[in-house]
């Protein structure tokens, strides 16, 4: 079957993918959509992400949703039923695991990071566990957001925003655009938001920030120099931490949930000790699907407008670009196969 490949730095391709046969056990998905992440274009720009390098040819995509292909009565799962993916497959067994922290499990499958192929193909088997049967009349686009939006969740969670605080997303792409809408639900009083691209910026003001801006330095101004209660940061950028740490009041919190190009962060270190900051880092999700797919039905949370491009797979490369050089408006792109709005 087809799938798209990343064989390099900016060197994306259509390939047969030849997918492992299903363990016994397994669901069987036919993939109705798989979002581009900010994880994806590290693998696109960089070649990796720490330790998770692109060494052969790989199949990137975990924001995926699909139809089950055949039915699964000790499931309750029906052939045609269009589920969201869980890219995640915790052990369940570490020490991590039992202490209810796995999105920190070290020995996770996590499809879409070397060496685990992902989503952008045409068909994957995966954990019945990791399988997310969602409201009858989703979208696929609402399903294939519920990864991104659960990242956000789990990063708000850590943040713990408290009423009335003010509050500044660092950072517009889809996982800022999405912690701007839950910082308003959480009940702060202003949320504020920057980015340099000046559409991006717009979607966060459209989506409820009450400011935005091209620079971290327009916090100073929002709050008559005070700076802010808690920075919810989202960027890609090494001086992410930095601007965070500038942007918070004295005693203030940091979140950092941005992955920074080159896996390198720059910051003085003065600066984070003479404000006596809170610093929390966030990596993936535990189990929230459940509370994103209640904001997504509810109409809590837009998702709909932050997918702004489709691709099928003969042109993922084209959504990989337009996405990692901010063209054409884009958001987030989605990859699909040809025939990927009917179920078969």
């Amino acid at each position: 079957m087809r799938a798209t490949f990343i064989h390099g730095i900016r060197d994306v391709r259509l390939g047969e993918f030849e997918a492992p046969p299903p363990r016994e056990g397994m669901v069987t998905v036919k993939v109705a959509g798989c979002g581009i992440c900010g994880s994806d274009l590290h693998y696109f720009l960089e070649g990796g992400i720490g330790s998770a390098q692109v060494r052969d040819p790989f199949v990137p995509g975990h924001e995926f949703a699909g139809w089950v292909v055949q039915d699964y009565p000790e499931l309750g799962l029906s052939m045609g039923q269009l589920v969201a993916v869980d890219p995640a497959h915790a052990c369940g067994r570490c020490e991590w695991c039992q202490r209810g922290h796995v999105n920190l499990c070290p020995f996770v499958e996590f499809l879409g990071a070397p060496p685990f192929h992902g989503g952008m193909t045409e068909r994957l088997s995966v954990h019945p566990e990791q399988v997310v049967p969602v409201p009858r009349g989703f979208s696929v686009r609402k399903a294939v957001m519920l990864e991104p939006l659960g990242v956000a969740i789990h990063a708000i969670d850590l943040a713990k925003p408290r009423l009335q605080e003010t509050v500044v997303v660092l950072g517009c792409g889809p996982i800022g655009l999405c912690l701007v809408q839950l910082a308003r639900l959480a009940g702060a009083d202003r949320v504020f938001a920057v980015d340099p691209v000046a559409y991006r910026a717009e979607a966060a003001r459209r989506l409820g920030a009450h400011d935005v801006a091209p620079s971290y330095e327009a916090v100073a101004g929002w709050t008559n120099g005070r700076g802010v209660d808690l920075v919810l940061e989202a960027t890609n950028s090494p001086d992410g931490f930095h601007h965070a740490a500038e942007a918070a009041r004295i005693g203030g919190r940091v979140l950092l949930a941005g992955i920074p190009d080159g896996d390198r962060y720059s910051l003085p270190a003065a600066l984070c000790r003479r404000k006596g900051l809170n610093v929390k880092f966030s990596r993936r999700m535990g189990h929230v699907y459940p509370r994103a797919i209640r904001l997504v039905a509810e109409g809590a949370v837009d998702v709909d407008s932050i997918v702004t491009h489709r691709f099928d797979l003969a042109d993922a490369a084209k959504g990989f670009s337009l996405q990692a050089d901010c063209r054409d408006g884009a958001l987030k792109s989605i990859i699909v196969p040809e025939d990927g709005e009917s179920p078969f």
